[in-house]
């Protein structure tokens, strides 16, 4: 037999699963609802993304080697990678995925440009599931209606998941990111030639940060919010825009986006042969609102995981085959998304624990340790002695802020 499997979504998470189940020549099915999308995300990537996808260099349009925190008083810190050779990659979405799902299909992927609507869900272990879309490639505006029938079906679709309404994974909390595009004067625009600027204070978000982040030709203006607070997401984009005023001087905006962040991975992850990548997992750190590596190598290692467990496509998975994917993926990334969850936590939750929060990363020790877990995607564990200092002046930033509230 050749096994079937649909991917669902075609950005970072669904276009690496279908090109790793393609080089292995399962029969692969790629839909995408909106093949010129352009997803509104901060993008920035890390470095072992670049390498470890084999990115060209046409897809970074600025490598960043400076970030400057800018606490709730304005005090300002200024981080610099001391390595020449790293950086972090900023891209425009509709850039990376582009090229993304275009790699996956020169591989083999069949790709749908289409709208999944609805699962028929088997009642045993080996018959298929059949998926009812609507082909916007054939039939005009509307499009025609359609059936495939899959042995197994990954769901990257995003936060406001189909495929996760469709096998009940459940809900999770989730988050709002506004962004404007702002196009600026060639001057203005030199500023941010390699530097991305992060803003903390309940004038930008009572949750996350703000952030100005250099495109191509363009900054990326945004801010985030709990689900909760969304109804203040315009007033707190209107801080960032007021305290990066000077900044932003003879700006144009050339586009308004918004879109949900997943806040802790769904209840369910994998039903039945129907396994949750990306977002629609819930992938999404604390702390930093990163999504995009996780996306990818989550997509990834479930198409691995499946490839190995049925001998390159000679067999169906089972949802226990599925789930060690889960394993796999809880072992190895589990404790970053507890460290930064603490993160946010201590550091986030009043103006006075954010001044402490820009105030340590002002440490050369905390800078290290920061890009580095960021660069390369593991918490770096520092020897004992850094550990203790960084400790000590984490506590010492905390008290001076009289942040240590009971």
């Amino acid at each position: 037999m050749t096994l079937r499997v649909a991917v669902v979504g075609s950005g970072p998470a669904g276009s690496s699963a279908a090109e790793i189940l393609a080089k292995a020549g399962i029969e692969t099915y790629l839909f995408e609802r909106k093949l010129d999308n352009a997803k509104p995300c901060g993008g920035a990537i890390p470095l072992c993304m670049v390498s470890e996808f084999d990115l060209p260099p046409h897809i970074i349009d600025r490598q960043v080697r400076k970030m400057k925190m800018i606490s709730p008083s304005n005090r300002e810190v200024d981080i610099n990678l001391i390595n020449e050779t790293e950086y972090i990659g900023m891209c425009r979405r509709e850039v990376l995925d582009g090229f993304m799902r275009d790699r996956a299909a020169q591989l083999g992927a069949n790709l749908i440009n289409a709208t999944v609507h609805k699962l028929d869900i088997p009642t045993n272990n080996t018959d298929p599931y059949t998926i009812h879309y609507v082909d916007h490639s054939e039939g005009g505006a509307q499009g025609i209606a359609k059936t495939l029938k899959v042995d197994v079906i990954i769901g990257a679709d995003g936060a406001n998941s189909r495929i996760a309404k469709e096998i009940d994974a459940g809900d999770y909390n989730y988050a709002i990111a506004f962004q404007e595009r702002i196009r600026l004067p060639q001057d203005k625009m030199a500023y941010y030639n390699d530097l991305a600027e992060m803003y903390v204070g309940d004038d930008v978000s009572t949750d996350f940060y703000a952030w100005v982040f250099p495109k191509y030709d363009h900054v990326a203006v945004g801010t985030g919010t709990m689900q909760v607070h969304k109804a203040s997401i315009k007033q707190l984009q209107a801080g960032i825009r007021a305290r990066a005023a000077k900044k932003l001087i003879g700006g144009q905006i050339i586009k308004v986006e918004a879109h949900p962040i997943p806040e802790h991975p769904r209840p369910r992850r994998v039903v039945g042969r129907v396994a949750l990548v990306g977002d629609a997992a819930g992938y999404v750190t604390k702390s930093s609102g990163e999504g995009i590596y996780f996306a990818a190598k989550s997509g990834r290692m479930c198409a691995e995981t499946i490839v190995e467990l049925t001998n390159g496509g000679s067999c169906i998975p089972t949802e226990k085959d599925l789930k060690v994917y889960l394993k796999r993926w809880d072992k190895k990334y589990g404790l970053t998304y507890k460290v930064l969850d603490l993160l946010q936590t201590v550091f986030y939750r009043s103006d006075a624990t954010r001044e402490a929060f820009v105030e340590m990363c002002s440490d050369l020790d905390v800078q290290r340790l920061t890009f580095d877990s960021y660069l390369y995607k593991t918490v770096v564990p520092a020897n004992p002695i850094t550990q203790l200092k960084i400790t000590a002046k984490t506590l010492g930033s905390l008290i001076r802020g009289n942040a240590l509230a009971p």
